[in-house]
């Protein structure tokens, strides 16, 4: 190592004081404003994140030099193997040769140096029984290890590869040298500013051993405003026992062996400084060192300089790490002996350390809808993940309302309301649009983008249910690319935008469409798009049995308001129409309000009809309206006709071959377009829609027709149990699952050993 270089190594750990390696200072202001604007591009899903296959441990730092990342990595794969869990390794393999994704071992290439990298062939060495993958891009590198059976993935040095999503990020501090001289690179040791820390979900002070209780004490107060008490662990650096290399040849030593005489130590590694003191403590004896760059492969002129130096100063042997040993050529021996001491480390508390690891592997997921119908389907979506990974925790982000349809169901909602007048669809009227705005608008989207970025690293890949807006505002607050099911756009309709095409081709980890000819245009156009059923129509799992029962006189006809605000306005339209019919023929009358929608409110705005006490009945004169709080496709079973005023549930009744009779608006005229034969249109007056409704229900040609058109038209169910499925296969949720629930059942057992002992059983 250079004398030049040495005097800027002692200037970035702090241990020279005013230096001319000052004249660097203001560079790392440019250092730090780079690295912040990088980790918000990442966060803003304007840089790509993407959720590995397998869950991931992320080992960091945020530091250069050694801080042990290669025994920590071990001591988390060993970890996890006395769990019953198989883990792997994703190295990038620093100074290699460029090549694909490969395993240590699957052929004669993949075991050399240029190809896999010393730090690799070390792992591969001391974990005989777990893959470890080289492989510059790690998201392939995990799929590789996927591939090879590993159910864990843990990644060496990506504190900083945002590129790739993590479960666990664990950052490792040097107790002997954790900041350096506090400043960023190129004037500093340190990669990011401090604030960094804050993405660590757990932080370990390595070689604590090796410096005093004192200087332990006075890193966790610096790290104190960024990280919290309970995340922070120490961990020793430990001796387990010496080797002996003799012209190639690895001898273990007995674990009381101790090296006799003097040695020269020589180190190619991130922290040389820590090695050499490490020797000093096992009461090694040093002729001289030599220290080379971190990762140097030595070559013969090394060696033979090396060998000269320790004729000079008389010198028994040589001393180096297990990394060394990697960077060694084959071939090529030191005349004097080589010892090795080969270490681990030991975390303090370490079943705490494995319970917080635990916590973080617990699968959440998030389901996020914007509308009133995607809620609906969203709920539908939400059950069916609780049912398939039961130990997960499911929440829900709404972008319209409140989500009371997912509370109802039992479904934890983070979001905070956003109750507007128009109920969310402004892109029909000005007018809607500017009482939106007076009423908030702004301010609710404000408070919606600030909560969803508050749960950045929570979740894993997220699901929406709703459109392009929705998967861009969960895009920007996560980070993370999406999965949509694209309930709004279809060819049918106006289809999609290029620049939309652009977002989900470039942003979206699949997409869902609500047909196959939608789904054909978008995978033309380089969308990773597929078909597999109408999400709307997945609403009928929400029915397993009728919800009530029909009255067998009459024609059954089923009345929808709608579920925005302006439901409590339309639903006299409704009734009155209902009362006009009822004077042409005998029917059966059955209400399902939303539920948005509040029935005493309701009430309050019909003259004439009466709300019975039980509010289960509406009345007026000789007619009478049952209320249901069912799901629509719940109280759809035997229904004849549908007059309604919905967007998602006209869809749904109409797909289970229900004639839908509703309102000439610019909303339904682009529903028709979905609907087409399925539906037809009328005036907005209480005579219009009794005529028609008539006309259907006296023509049992036309009313077939209609059933027969929504059937098709609406397509098949399906969807969201293909939705489901590749969530568990593809995006490694059932993995994650039984990984979870086998570690956490593992470390309750150690609880109750445990407890066992203490109480002297």
């Amino acid at each position: 190592m250079s004398k030049l270089l040495r005097s800027y190594l002692r200037y970035v750990r702090g241990e020279s004081g005013l230096s001319p390696w000052s004249v660097l200072y203001p560079c790392q202001l440019i250092a730090s404003a780079w690295m912040k604007l990088r980790i918000e591009l990442f966060n803003r899903g304007i840089f790509s994140v993407t959720d590995p296959a397998l869950p991931t441990v992320s080992i960091g730092n945020n530091s250069f030099g050694g801080t042990n990342k290669t025994p920590v990595a071990e001591y988390i794969v060993r970890q996890f193997a006395e769990s019953g869990i198989r883990a792997g390794v994703v190295s990038r393999g620093y100074r290699t040769k460029e090549h694909p994704p490969l395993w240590i071992g699957q052929d004669e290439k993949s075991t050399g140096r240029d190809f896999a990298g010393d730090e690799p062939l070390m792992l591969a060495k001391r974990l005989p029984d777990a893959k470890i993958v080289v492989s510059r891009n790690r998201l392939e590198g995990v799929k590789l290890l996927a591939a090879l059976g590993a159910e864990v993935a843990v990644t060496d040095d990506t504190f900083q590869h945002r590129k790739m999503a993590r479960d666990v990020d664990i950052v490792l501090v040097d107790s002997t040298c954790p900041f350096g001289n506090g400043n960023i690179m190129p004037a500093g040791l340190m990669r990011e500013p401090m604030s960094a820390f804050r993405r660590a979900d757990i932080v370990v002070l390595t070689k604590a051993n090796q410096t005093t209780p004192e200087a332990v004490a006075a890193i966790k107060k610096k790290l104190a405003p960024y990280v919290s008490e309970d995340k922070i662990f120490t961990a020793d650096i430990k001796l387990d026992r010496w080797l002996s290399i003799s012209a190639g040849d690895e001898k273990k030593l007995p674990r009381d062996f101790s090296p006799r005489g003097r040695y020269i130590a020589l180190s190619a590694i991130g922290n040389p400084e820590g090695f050499y003191s490490f020797l000093g403590e096992l009461g090694v004896e040093l002729a001289g060192r030599r220290t080379f760059r971190d990762h140097h492969f030595l070559t013969e002129e090394d060696v033979a300089e090396l060998e000269n130096f320790a004729g000079e100063v008389g010198a028994d042997g040589f001393v180096c790490t297990e990394k060394d040993l990697t960077n060694i050529p084959h071939g090529l021996f030191f005349d004097r002996p080589l010892y090795v001491p080969s270490i681990s480390v030991a975390i303090r508390d370490s079943l705490a350390f494995r319970r917080k690891i635990a916590e973080r592997l617990r699968p959440s997921f998030l389901v996020a809808s914007n509308g009133h119908g995607e809620d609906a389907i969203g709920v539908v979506l939400a059950k069916k993940l609780a049912e398939r990974f039961r130990c997960a925790k499911i929440d829900a982000f709404t972008f319209v309302g409140s989500g009371k349809p997912y509370e109802e169901s039992g479904i934890r909602v983070v979001s905070p309301p956003a109750d507007m007048p128009s109920g969310g669809v402004v892109k029909y009227h000005i007018g809607d649009f500017l009482r939106d705005v007076r009423c908030g608008l702004g301010v609710a989207i404000k408070e919606q983008r600030d909560a969803m970025r508050g749960f950045i690293g929570s979740y894993r890949t997220p699901l929406c249910v709703g459109d392009v807006y929705l998967a861009s505002s969960v895009l920007w607050g996560q980070g993370m690319k999406p999965l949509l099911v694209a309930t709004a756009k279809t060819i049918h309709l106006s289809g999609h935008l290029w620049i939309e095409k652009f977002f989900l081709r470039r942003r979206c980890v699949l997409v869902f469409t609500r047909d196959e000819e939608t789904a054909k245009e978008l995978a033309a156009g380089g969308v990773p798009a597929v078909f597999y059923g109408n999400p709307i129509m997945d609403l009928l799992d929400e029915a397993k049995a009728p919800a009530f029962a029909w009255d067998e006189r009459g024609a059954k006809v089923l009345l929808l308001p709608g579920s925005r605000p302006r439901a409590y306005e339309d639903v006299k339209l409704i009734l009155d129409a209902a009362a006009l019919l009822s004077r042409r023929i005998e029917c059966s009358f059955v209400m399902v309000p939303a539920p948005t929608i509040e029935i005493k409110k309701l009430a309050e705005n019909l003259s004439g009809w009466t709300l019975s006490e039980d509010m289960s009945r509406l009345s007026s004169g000789d007619v009478t309206v049952n209320i249901c709080r069912e799901p629509v496709a719940a109280a759809a079973y035997g229904a004849e006709l549908l007059i309604g005023l919905g967007g998602t549930a006209n869809q749904l009744c109409a797909g289970i071959g229900i004639p839908v009779v509703s309102i000439i608006e610019r909303g339904k005229l682009r529903q028709k377009k979905l609907l087409r034969d399925a539906e037809i249109l009328v005036p907005p007056t209480a005579e219009e829609l009794s005529s028609a409704a008539f006309r259907v229900l006296s023509n049992s040609g036309l009313r077939r027709f209609m059933q027969e058109a929504g059937i098709k038209n609406l397509g098949r169910t399906g969807a969201l149990e293909r939705v489901t499925e590749y969530c568990a296969k593809e995006l490694g949720w059932e993995t994650r699952c039984r990984v979870y629930e086998k570690y956490t059942k593992y470390l309750d057992a150690i609880d109750d050993k445990k407890g066992a002992v203490n109480d002297g059983r």
